[in-house]
Formats: structure tokens, C-alpha cells, sequence
């Protein structure tokens, strides 16, 4: 993108010079409106390759949470997304959840971990829905809608191939009452991984806290491309914009719960409490991110979600700004693993990740702000009450 080019400091000039060691990929989607406000989207790419790999991170979370509240959809009304949501285990590596003390009832649900899931990218929530939708049901799903590289083995906790592929027991519970049981299950999926091995770095350390000096196996990890993110992102903001057959069967209320927490900053929930120090505006929102971590403006709202690990950072945007009546969205990955060294958590995101996604943000937001817009886009469907 020339525009880039053009407005980048010698940072962001510095990483765009060199694709092969950031392995950046960028997707600026901009948004124009008809005269029936119908959105009309033109992406445009920079270094965007499916094939090459880079690890998704809590970025997979997005899809499952949509899959999760579909699946609900299919129980035909037996539970709701606010049905408390219990546990339990049958397998090895396997652990049960019978209460939330961060939910206002004391009791954990689909809402809640979706909830979780966006506002702080809480690994045990995605966990507990992966199980809940079932890693055959999940990654089938999924291919049916046309996604056919994206791949989720795992959860983000550490367990073998076969563990992962056996998901626990789950009761909703209701008044006391049990609503609906799902019995364990177990996933013989084949997956396609690639032929080649996926190797990344030059040293790493493994569960045993020892260092191999060999690049980390991410062959058999999760896989979600750059363009399949943005596309599902996409699917659930606009549904319409895309062929039936790529949608999530989701109601209203649905939308509504994906919408208002995927905006919402931690610091306006109460149930959970996140401490602004820790959680700040920002601390999901990487376009946005500011230096002190100052405050997101109140006009303006990130329908997002971010991932990061192993030095890859990513986020999924879509931005509003109802004070200037502009909408974009913006779709990155970049790595950033100066020693070569994975699971040794020193990344160099403070020194060059967060300032990029920084920089990139700005540069397309001042981009927006001084375009000439034929027709204003009618952005009051993104206003939310917030806790």
C-alpha cells in the first residue's frame, strides 16, 4: 500500500522493508455506503499469502464463539446463551466447571464465556466452548461454510493430540433442574496438515522448561488465514454482505450480544471487574494501542479481535467513529521474535509490534477522516449500553 509507503516513520518503514522477518500481512477494507446505505467493501492486500503460515493465537476464538452460539441455535430453545453451563470430566487432562465467581449469578454460561472471550480474550472461556461445540462439529462447521484452511486442534492448555480430541461432559442446568445433557465426545476427524513441516525460529523451549536448540513444529497447531479472519469478522458484522452458505445461524439477540461485547472496554464491565491498570482500554485493541495507554476516545468503538503468542501478533477490526461518521476495517499479523528463541516470552512486542499495529491504525484512520464521503454511513446499529 503505497499510502504506507508514504506516511511511515522510520520504524514502520524499517519492518515494511522486510517482509521475510516481520512476515507482515495487512488487509485495509474500506467501507462505502449507496444511497440505501447498503455497505459496499473494497479490501486491499499487502503481503497477504494463506500459505504462509502464522499462529493464530486467541484469534481462533472468534470463530468458536460463533460456532458455540449456533450451536445453541440448533438445540431449539432447550438452553440459552445465559443457561448456566456446567462441566464436569471424563478423560485425562480434562477439568470441570461448576461455578464463575465473575458472573453476576456465581454460575458460568455461553454468554459469559463469549463475554470473556472479547473483552479480555480469556483462555479458559474459549476452552469451555470449544468443548461445548466439539472439536469435529467445530472445525466441519466451519469447512461447510467455506473456510477449508482454517484448522482448531487445540485448546490453550497444554494437552496431547489425543486429549484434545475428546471434549467433556456438559450439562445446563436450569431453576436447579438439569435442561440438557451433552455426554462426552470424541473427534476422529481427519485434518489435513501440511506435507511440509511448519518450523518457526531457531531455538525453543519445550513443557519441560529445557532449550532446543531447533525451530518450534507448529505443523499440527491451529491455522486461521489472515483473509478467512477478516471474512468471519466480516460474515458476523455484515452478514448480508456475504452468501448465506458463509453465515452463522444467529438471532438477533445473538448479534446484539456479539456486537456489544465486542466493542465493550473492560473497564465499562462489572461483572466480570477487570483493574483499568491491567486491562486497558487497548489491552485487546492493537490499532487503538497508545503509548501510556491513554483512553480510546468515547466516539469511538473497535469491533475486534486480537491475538498474540509466540512473538505473532494479529488483530481483527472493524472501527466506527460516530463523532466523524467514518467505518473501516483493518486485518494484520506480524511476528516479532528478534533472538529467534519461542516460549522464552521475550518478544519484542512494546519495542515493535505495538508501535506497528500503532502506527498502521493512524495512518488508515487519518486516511478515513479526510476522505470525501458521497454518502455518510448511518452507524447508530453500533451504539451499545455499555454496564
Amino acid at each position: 500500500m503505497e499510502l504506507l509507503q508514504q506516511k511511515a516513520s522510520p520504524l514502520l518503514k524499517s519492518v515494511l522493508q522486510q517482509p521475510d522477518v516481520y512476515q507482515y500481512q495487512l488487509i485495509y477494507t474500506e467501507i462505502k455506503r449507496d444511497a440505501h446505505q447498503k455497505p459496499i467493501f473494497t479490501n486491499h492486500y499487502l503481503n497477504v499469502d494463506r500459505n504462509r503460515y502464522f499462529n493464530p493465537a486467541s484469534t481462533v476464538k472468534m470463530p468458536v464463539a460463533f460456532a458455540a452460539l449456533e450451536k445453541l441455535n440448533r438445540l431449539k430453545k432447550r438452553v440459552t446463551a445465559k443457561t448456566a453451563m456446567l462441566t464436569d470430566s471424563a478423560f485425562s487432562g480434562q477439568t470441570a466447571v461448576t461455578e464463575d465467581t465473575s458472573a453476576e449469578n456465581g454460575l458460568p454460561s455461553v454468554e459469559h464465556y463469549v463475554k470473556k472471550i472479547f473483552l479480555v480474550s480469556d483462555n479458559d472461556a474459549y476452552n469451555r466452548l470449544y468443548e461445548f461445540v466439539g472439536q469435529k462439529e467445530l472445525n466441519e462447521s466451519l469447512w461447510k461454510k467455506g473456510y477449508a484452511d482454517i484448522r482448531i486442534t487445540r485448546r490453550f492448555v497444554p494437552m496431547t493430540p489425543e486429549e484434545n480430541r475428546h471434549t467433556n461432559p456438559i450439562r445446563f442446568v436450569s431453576n436447579g433442574k438439569t435442561v440438557y445433557t451433552q455426554p462426552a465426545a470424541y473427534s476422529n476427524i481427519r485434518f489435513r496438515f501440511p506435507k511440509t513441516k511448519i518450523l518457526v525460529g531457531d531455538a525453543h523451549w519445550d513443557k519441560n522448561d529445557s532449550l532446543i536448540h531447533e525451530p518450534m513444529d507448529f505443523t499440527t497447531h491451529n491455522n486461521l488465514p489472515l483473509e478467512d479472519g477478516q471474512l468471519l469478522l466480516r460474515s458476523a458484522l455484515f452478514p448480508e454482505s456475504v452468501p448465506s452458505a458463509q453465515r452463522f445461524s444467529l438471532t438477533k439477540d445473538d448479534y446484539r450480544t456479539l456486537y456489544t461485547y465486542m466493542s465493550e472496554l473492560p473497564h465499562e464491565s462489572r461483572f466480570p471487574a477487570y483493574d483499568r491498570s491491567e486491562f486497558f482500554d487497548s489491552y485487546t485493541k492493537f490499532f487503538f494501542f497508545r503509548s501510556g495507554k491513554e483512553q480510546i476516545p468515547g466516539y469511538i468503538r473497535v469491533f475486534n479481535k486480537a491475538g498474540w503468542s509466540y512473538g505473532y501478533l494479529t488483530d481483527y477490526c472493524y472501527v466506527v467513529d460516530f463523532k466523524n461518521n467514518l467505518e473501516f476495517m483493518l486485518s494484520a499479523t506480524l511476528y516479532v521474535n528478534k533472538d529467534g528463541v519461542l516460549n522464552d516470552n521475550k518478544y519484542d512486542y512494546e519495542e515493535i509490534g505495538y508501535p506497528f499495529f500503532r502506527e498502521v491504525g493512524n495512518i488508515i484512520y487519518d486516511h478515513e477522516l479526510h476522505k470525501k464521503k458521497p454518502v455518510l454511513p448511518d452507524l447508530d446499529r453500533w451504539k451499545f449500553r455499555y454496564e
